[in-house]
C-alpha cells in the first residue's frame, strides 16, 4: 500500500536534487499543494539552520543535498524553488481560467503581443506548464540588480517571481495537474528590454507636500518635458522599454491633477514617433502603461 507513496516521494526527491544540481535553492511545499511546508515562526522551535533566529522559507531553501535528502525522506513535498537566491527571474504567464474569468486576459498571448511591440521574438529559453496550463519562463538574473516580484507590471496576466517569490518546480502536482518542462534546459540571460521594464519607475523628487499648484504643476511639466526627450533619443531595441517606463512615471502626475492626461499622451507618443516607433505601438503602449500608474498612484506620498 506505501509503494505508490514511497515511488512519488522518489520521484520528487530526484526533482529537488536535480533543481539543486542547477544552483536552484529549494525547499518543500506541502504534498499536492503550492503553500511552503516549512515551520513558522509561531511554532519555531530555534534549532538547527534557526538557532540564532527564526528563517523565512527563502533563507532555508538549500542546495545541501544532504539536507534535501533528509526533508524528502519524511515524505513527498512537492518542491518550491526559491528564485531570489536562485539567481532566478520567472515570468509568469497566467490563462483566463487560472484569474477566474474567461473574459480576462490570457498571459501569453500578451506577453507575444509585448515581444512584438519591442521588436523582439519570444524569448527561447528553459519553461515549465505549470497545473493550471500557464506558463514560466525562467530567466538568469542579473548579477547587479536585487529584483522584486511584480504584478501585471510587464503586461495583463503577465507576473514575475525574483526575490521574495518562488515557484513550484517540474514533476511537482496538484489536484489541477503537474507541472512540466516543456523545453529543453537551457536557461537565457533576462533580455536587457524586458530587465528594463522591470526596473522601478524613476522616482522624481515629491514636490512639498504644501506646495502651491502653480509650483507642482512647474515640476511636472520639467519632468515630462525631460521624459519627452529620453524617449525620443532612445535606441532601436529600448524604445518600446523607455515609452513605457515614461509612461508610468508619468502617470501619477495625472493622477495627483498637476497634468491633464492628454497633454502627457500627445508629448509622450510625439517622441515615441520621433525615436522611430509606430503611431499605433505608442498608442498602445501609452494607454496600458498610464492606465496602469494612474491606477497605483490616486494618493500623493508625502501629502497632508
Amino acid at each position: 500500500m506505501t509503494q505508490p507513496t514511497d515511488n512519488r516521494r522518489e520521484a520528487l526527491l530526484v526533482a529537488a536534487l536535480s533543481a539543486a544540481e542547477r544552483g536552484w535553492h529549494v525547499f518543500p511545499l506541502r504534498p499536492g499543494t503550492k503553500r511552503p511546508a516549512l515551520h513558522g515562526e509561531a511554532s519555531c522551535p530555534r534549532t538547527g539552520v534557526c538557532e540564532s533566529g527564526h528563517r523565512k522559507w527563502e533563507q532555508r531553501a538549500t542546495t545541501d543535498t544532504d539536507r534535501i535528502r533528509a526533508t524528502w525522506s519524511h515524505g513527498p513535498f512537492n518542491v518550491g524553488i526559491a528564485t531570489g537566491p536562485s539567481g532566478l527571474l520567472v515570468v509568469d504567464l497566467d490563462t483566463p481560467e487560472h484569474k477566474g474569468s474567461s473574459d480576462a486576459p490570457d498571459g501569453a498571448a500578451t506577453f507575444g503581443a509585448l515581444c512584438e511591440r519591442a521588436g523582439h521574438a519570444v524569448p527561447d529559453t528553459y519553461r515549465v506548464r505549470t497545473a493550471s496550463g500557464g506558463t514560466h519562463l525562467y530567466f538568469t538574473a542579473p548579477p547587479v540588480a536585487r529584483m522584486a516580484n511584480t504584478a501585471g507590471t510587464v503586461a495583463d496576466s503577465v507576473d514575475t517571481r525574483a526575490w521574495g517569490g518562488y515557484v513550484v518546480a517540474a514533476g511537482s502536482t496538484t489536484p489541477a495537474g503537474a507541472y512540466e518542462p516543456l523545453c529543453g534546459p537551457v536557461v537565457a540571460c533576462l533580455p536587457s528590454w524586458l530587465h528594463s521594464i522591470l526596473q522601478p519607475a524613476p522616482k522624481h523628487p515629491q514636490a512639498p507636500s504644501m506646495a502651491v499648484a502653480g509650483q507642482s504643476r512647474r515640476y511636472a511639466d520639467v519632468a515630462l518635458a525631460t521624459e519627452t526627450r529620453n524617449v525620443a533619443a532612445a535606441q532601436v531595441g529600448e524604445r518600446e522599454a523607455k515609452l513605457f517606463r515614461a509612461a508610468r512615471a508619468m502617470g501619477r502626475f495625472v493622477a495627483w491633477g498637476d497634468l491633464p492626461r492628454h497633454v502627457v499622451e500627445q508629448a509622450l507618443q510625439e517622441g515615441g514617433e520621433a525615436a522611430g516607433l509606430s503611431a499605433s505601438e505608442c498608442r498602445s503602449t501609452l494607454r496600458s502603461a498610464l492606465d496602469w500608474s494612474i491606477a497605483h498612484n490616486q494618493n500623493r506620498r508625502g501629502a497632508a
